[in-house]
């Protein structure tokens, strides 16, 4: 018998749409079902996270994810990538090579925030990387449904991708953004950060969801158009960017 999104620690966004807030770094993971595939957006901190993330989602749904979409390379969002064996994983053009080279140092990242040291060397080691780039925007197929990725940075890092989900019936659509917003502090800029061309893709973003569609963060509530315009001006002004 299955359980619901809401039994399983999840929240509901739409018609096959879920998020979960992780606990630890409070990373959103979203899932979005079609009637022959499913996407997890993001996979967590550590192999554990997403072996749970797997489990849940069998639970509501009754079968597995079938694609991974990897919104940045940070080790809260890719490193429990290696426990979906056998699925399409999709980023950012760059990324894959990005994590190819940089597994030691999204490890030294991982333990620096907590996670223990083993478990962040097993996770680097197996980490999956992309099998397909999305340089501008690729349309997925879920069955009924179509799901469209958009590589909509650089800002928060080089490789920054989004997920739209259409609406159904009326409802809005829904965008996952990753880290280029957050709802639950400040942005974080770190040195992999392009602060100078981040409200550029804050812009890109509103462009992809429009007036009306649900924002989902990397970290926090789901927010409205009006916030993420907010947080764009905040930005420019917080790096002398001019006003769009």
């Amino acid at each position: 018998m299955h359980t619901s999104w809401e039994e399983a620690g999840w929240e509901q966004l739409g018609d096959g749409v879920a998020r979960r807030r992780m606990p630890g770094w409070d990373e959103t993971i979203g899932v979005i079902a079609g009637t022959t595939g499913v996407m997890i957006v993001d996979t967590g901190a550590t192999l554990r996270d997403g072996a749970d993330l797997r489990r849940a989602i069998r639970g509501v749904l009754g079968r597995d994810v079938t694609h991974i979409a990897l919104t940045h390379p940070h080790f809260d969002h890719v490193l429990g990538t290696a426990a979906f064996a056998g699925v399409e994983v999709f980023g950012a053009a760059g990324l894959g090579e990005l994590l190819r080279r940089g597994k030691d140092e999204l490890r030294h990242d991982a333990v620096r925030h907590g996670v223990d040291r083993d478990v962040a060397a097993e996770a680097a080691d197996l980490l999956v990387a992309p099998h397909h780039h999305v340089h501008d925007q690729l349309t997925v197929e879920l069955g009924d449904r179509q799901v469209l990725l958009a590589n909509v940075g650089p800002g928060h890092t080089a490789h920054d991708l989004a997920v739209l989900v259409p609406g159904r019936g009326g409802s809005p659509e829904i965008v996952f953004c990753g880290d280029l917003v957050e709802e639950s502090g400040e942005p974080q800029a770190g040195p992999d950060a392009l602060p100078q061309r981040w409200p550029g893709a804050l812009d890109r973003l509103l462009a992809l969801g429009g007036e009306d569609a649900r924002y989902v963060p990397g970290h926090g509530a789901v927010v409205d158009a009006g916030f993420v315009r907010t947080q764009r001006a905040a930005l420019a002004a917080r790096f002398g960017v001019a006003p769009s």
